[in-house]
């Protein structure tokens, strides 16, 4: 079972601490077997040594913004992340180096940097979920990706049962992805991030983010702009966490871009011709990647559509598959997201896969 990272909810429905839906931003997922808490580098280590001692299957959970649990839990150690602080631990005129364990809240940590003029995360605001989650899935928005800044990742390699420090270069990072993610070798710890001393953002590469900055891809803001901004471009697709509103009882984008060689991007093309040109970015290579959104709703299922016990694409965003009701199952949002994948396959012949991990369960 993979080990998995994501950021407790607020203003969860469940109450009962054993039940991990009160854990999850999707507010589902059955009962733990045991729960622990981990507050320091240290005690995770010593948390997850102890239920390899007792043979326990292990889940490392921060929070649970990108994470899908089924209605039947998880049977063994649960082992909630609860880290704190980041330190500087390097820097010269230029840059500044940052060490942040693992359990801290993301926007926080970005708020707190931005605060002190280091530029590097600002387009990454509003993203839930702690830093030790950042390097496992390479979060990216708006044009930017931890991959650009992180130095090393600080982990317990539970193969050789020793701490580690893996140098960015080594992480594997991808779109979406990193030799962390669905393993259950790693446990991050701590994560180093190297930081521009700048009153001003990164060129702005994000054709959506400026527009509404009112600049030319390329140019530079100021720090408070940019995060002021992609705050209110999140929240207006559902993407900031708030306990009063429906539409962000989710995992965030719940399917990946496909990522489709030439070949099959052309047959793409042919299949929508009535729809005109598909959205696309080039990659890497001979490869392009297709907007997700884009096709799930030329598929037929548009922003509010409608799944069972009250789930429902969001009304904001249709990447965002939503417990509604706060009292859906997972089973009812895996049947959502099986309908969405299996419409965009037989409109267009390509295949969406889930950006969450998802534990004891399947789409």
């Amino acid at each position: 079972m993979s080990d998995v990272y994501a950021e407790p909810t607020t203003g969860a429905v469940p109450t009962d601490p054993a039940t991990l839906a009160h854990y999850t931003t999707l507010r589902l997922g059955g009962p733990a077997g045991q729960l622990e808490t981990a507050t320091s580098a240290e005690e995770i280590v010593q948390k997850v040594r102890e239920a390899e001692v007792r043979e326990d299957p292990i889940l490392v959970l921060a929070g649970g913004s990108n994470v899908v649990i089924g209605d039947q839990g998880f049977p063994g150690t649960v082992v909630l992340i609860r880290s704190r602080g980041f330190r500087v631990i390097a820097e010269d005129a230029d840059t500044v180096t940052v060490r942040v364990e693992a359990g801290e809240p993301w926007d926080d940590l970005v708020a707190a940097t931005l605060e002190r003029g280091w530029s590097g995360l600002e387009c990454l605001s509003g993203v839930p979920g702690s830093a030790g989650a950042t390097p496992i899935q390479n979060v990216g928005a708006y044009g930017q990706e931890v991959a650009e800044t992180i130095t090393g990742v600080q982990a317990y390699d539970r193969t050789h049962r020793e701490v580690v420090r893996i140098p960015a270069a080594d992480c594997g990072f991808t779109y979406r992805g990193s030799i962390f993610k669905y393993s259950d070798r790693w446990v991050v710890l701590s994560v180093d991030f190297r930081l521009t001393r700048s009153p001003l953002s990164g060129p702005v590469r994000y054709a959506e983010l400026a527009r509404a900055l009112g600049v030319e891809v390329g140019d530079r803001v100021p720090l408070a702009d940019a995060r002021a901004t992609v705050l209110r471009l999140r929240a207006g697709k559902g993407m900031v966490l708030d306990a009063a509103d429906p539409d962000t009882w989710s995992v965030g984008s719940f399917f990946t871009n496909p990522v489709l060689e030439r070949a099959a991007y052309e047959l793409l093309r042919e299949r929508a011709t009535d729809l005109g040109e598909p959205p696309s970015w080039p990659g890497a290579g001979d490869v392009v990647k297709v907007s997700a959104a884009w096709l799930i709703d030329k598929a037929g299922f548009g922003k509010g559509h409608p799944g069972p016990e009250g789930v429902a694409i969001s009304s904001k965003h249709t990447l965002a598959l939503t417990n509604r009701s706060g009292t859906a199952s997972t089973s009812a949002l895996v049947a959502l997201a099986r309908e969405i994948r299996d419409g965009v396959h037989d409109r267009f012949g390509v295949t969406l896969h889930p950006e969450p991990v998802l534990i004891n369960c399947t789409i």
